[in-house]
């Protein structure tokens, strides 16, 4: 089985001198490294050719984020998986090749993820994928390891091979038959959430997805784009709406539209008493975004909606704030 491992790139030579040499030395022998650059404007291209001629250079044209960054980038590959690595993103010894295994033994797997912990804390999960990500029937995401942002430590309890919802774009691991046969990133997203659509969208069509424990990442988280950005805020609220308008088939999905809208307008309130108020504003583009694109979305609903059960509990959101349950074995 022939793999890719593939950074995407964008004014990122700091990560690349950080973090490249890990996935060079531990990943070389099993695969193929690309780093693909969204047309940078510092000398990160320049500073790879120089110092690490093994790794393939991909230049897109454009800076298009992350989907169509990386549709770009894969559409010449002929690799049988890809993998998709954050530039923040340190590897370790062996850490490919239990998921090789894992693509071998199970053909239907189409999509999975390692265990993703925290660069600053590597005793804790981190936020961007943790043990593997769900969603609750309004679509919004948590991790096995991570609920909001309580992370938890990493103790084991998630080292299995275990079916997941969504695998995080952190370190997403895809067949590479299946990518292109789920239709690829949807580019309108530019960053955020687009490797939740895609999960959906390939579950939808018979694929399984795996959290594989027993490989191990360390992420940074942030490193492109902070969680104090008021963008973060934006493209996180909109993706999450056209998610589920996407792919949630039937009438019902207007009613979870509009609890989500409300709820969205009580997160805005709260980050106007937490004196964050570019972050309520955002919440606003996103929604004035979203009623923009309520005319392609509903057309996209025909090819790619679905009622296949997406959920394995009603409300995060309840759980978390009313029942006070903080870990995933409380909430799951």
């Amino acid at each position: 089985m022939k793999v890719a491992i593939i950074i995407l790139n964008w004014n990122g030579r700091e990560l690349l001198e950080q973090f490249l040499p890990s996935v060079i030395n531990y990943s070389s022998n099993e695969a193929t490294v690309y780093i693909a650059d969204n047309a940078s404007t510092d000398d990160s291209v320049a500073y790879v050719r120089n110092h690490f001629p093994s790794v393939q250079i991909i230049q897109n044209k454009v800076n298009g984020g992350y989907a169509k960054g990386y549709n770009d980038a894969l559409k010449n590959l002929t690799e049988d998986l890809f993998v998709l690595l954050n530039s923040d993103v340190e590897v370790t010894e062996n850490w490919l090749t239990p998921i090789i295994q894992e693509f071998n033994n199970n053909i239907k797997l189409v999509a999975a993820q390692p265990k993703i912990l925290d660069y600053k804390d590597k005793s804790k999960f981190e936020y961007a994928g943790a043990g593997g990500g769900f969603i609750d029937k309004l679509g919004y995401p948590y991790c096995r390891g991570r609920i909001f942002n309580s992370l938890e430590k990493d103790s084991g309890q998630f080292n299995d091979n275990y079916p997941i919802f969504w695998a995080s774009g952190a370190c997403l691991i895809l067949r590479s038959s299946s990518f292109w046969e789920s239709g690829a990133l949807d580019e309108t997203y530019f960053t955020h959430q687009e490797e939740i659509d895609l999960c959906w969208r390939m579950k939808a069509l018979g694929g399984e997805i795996f959290n594989i424990g027993s490989s191990t990442v360390y992420h940074v988280g942030g490193a492109t784009l902070a969680a104090s950005n008021p963008k973060k805020t934006f493209y996180n609220f909109r993706n999450s709406l056209l998610t589920l308008l996407k792919n949630k088939k039937g009438s019902g999905v207007w009613v979870i539209l509009f609890l989500r809208l409300v709820l969205d307008g009580i997160a805005g309130i709260q980050f106007i008493f937490q004196g964050k108020i570019k972050h309520c504003i955002a919440i606003i583009h996103a929604h004035f975004s979203f009623y923009g694109l309520l005319p392609s979305y509903i057309k996209k609903r025909k090819n790619h909606s679905s009622t296949m059960k997406y959920y394995s509990i009603k409300s995060i959101v309840w759980n978390y704030f009313i029942l006070k349950k903080r870990t995933f074995n409380n909430n799951y």
